[in-house]
């Protein structure tokens, strides 16, 4: 079995390589955020644990690598933006192979939230692969805005050891305002 320490990231690309056309920027926000020294954020990244694969990687090569990455991750931190439900291709694989066979959590992070305390109100933007594991309760997932403390103590706190009850888990209010997300 794997030693799973990772945080695998998964967002829409929207079939782009540029940093600011889609939401590999809010990866690189990440990447951004472990790399400063001068606070206490970190994340192991499960993307730089195996050989990096290009654009012009064959298909199947991609597959495998993306395999092994979420095979030795603890959870799959879920970029949602508003195009994420329109991946028909790498961000369902993603969940699926997620879910149904290593058994890690989902860390969902929306991009255009302060908070997140209804997150059914959001259905609207779950991919199809997470909506349909979502309402059959096969999913364990926690609902966060893509801010730095929700994430830090998301990455933290649920794992494949510590996993949400239930598929619409959230922080709560005072949880927010502690943040100082909510006043």
């Amino acid at each position: 079995m794997a030693y799973r320490n990772g945080t695998y990231v998964a967002f829409h690309a929207e079939g782009t390589d540029v940093p600011t056309d889609s939401d590999i920027k809010y990866y690189n926000l990440l990447k951004a955020w472990t790399a400063k020294t001068d606070d206490d954020f970190s994340m192991i990244n499960s993307h730089e644990k195996t050989a990096a694969v290009r654009d012009s990687s064959e298909r199947e090569t991609l597959r495998t690598r993306l395999k092994t990455r979420l095979g030795n991750s603890k959870h799959l931190l879920l970029i949602i933006g508003k195009t994420t439900k329109n991946d028909i291709d790498w961000v369902p694989f993603e969940i699926r192979y997620a879910i149904d066979e290593c058994e890690i959590p989902i860390i969902a992070a929306y991009t255009d939230y302060e908070h997140v305390l209804r997150p059914s109100t959001l259905s609207h933007l779950w991919p199809s692969a997470l909506k349909m594991r979502i309402n059959n309760d096969t999913a364990r997932v926690i609902h966060i805005p893509f801010k730095k403390q929700p994430i830090k103590a998301a990455i933290e706190e649920v794992s494949h050891t510590n996993m949400p009850e239930s598929a619409l888990v959230y922080y709560t209010r005072d949880t927010y305002k502690k943040w100082g997300l909510i006043k």
